[in-house]
């Protein structure tokens, strides 16, 4: 036969094991804050930190927010010339935005659809105009996430390797979109 408790016996209870449980985590923490360092956690904490070699590391190439602003800057005006209202963004080599800039009545798909040829761009290392014809042998790369295969994004290197992409949309086709982000990947030479 099972014993039901009274409400009042049960929020009694509740409140003996909370208050139990309470003054034990305080107690330990209190403890744990009151004594002395183990002979194991003073040498813990006296190891130094571990060096990596040469080997085990790598420099990489990024391009600065200055930089990223003026071919953003570039492209804008190339558009601007022509009477194309666009979006630009640049991405860093890793595929996150450095920034956006979003043009006077630029539409609002243009600013994601910027970003996505940029990241595109960087991560093939090549014009965004090229990668659409790999969509004949490989349907599924449009499949990955975050990217576009449309022309307007166009990679910027040092040496041979990308360190960003530029990517343009908003203008009437991807070949004006791409001319654009020519436009600025040529103002950083």
């Amino acid at each position: 036969m099972k014993k039901t408790l009274s409400r009042r016996a049960r929020v009694a209870t509740g409140g003996a094991v909370l208050a139990a449980v309470a003054a034990g985590t305080f107690g330990t923490v209190a403890a744990n804050a009151s004594a002395p360092e183990s002979a194991q956690d003073a040498a813990v904490s006296a190891v130094p930190a571990a060096a990596a070699g040469k080997r085990d590391t790598t420099t990489s190439t990024h391009l600065t927010i200055d930089a990223a602003a003026e071919a953003a800057q570039a492209a804008l005006k190339a558009a601007e010339k022509e009477g194309q209202r666009i979006t630009v963004a640049v991405v860093d080599r890793n595929g996150n935005t450095i920034l956006t800039m979003r043009g006077d009545g630029a539409g609002p798909q243009s600013y994601e659809s910027a970003g996505r040829k940029a990241y595109t761009a960087v991560s093939w290392n090549a014009p965004t105009s090229e990668l659409e014809g790999r969509l004949e042998n490989a349907p599924n790369l449009k499949d990955i996430p975050g990217t576009l295969f449309l022309g307007g994004g166009v990679p910027v290197t040092a040496g041979k390797a990308p360190i960003a992409g530029i990517g343009v949309a908003g203008a009437p086709s991807g070949a004006l979109d791409e001319k654009f982000a020519q436009a600025g990947a040529a103002a950083l030479n």
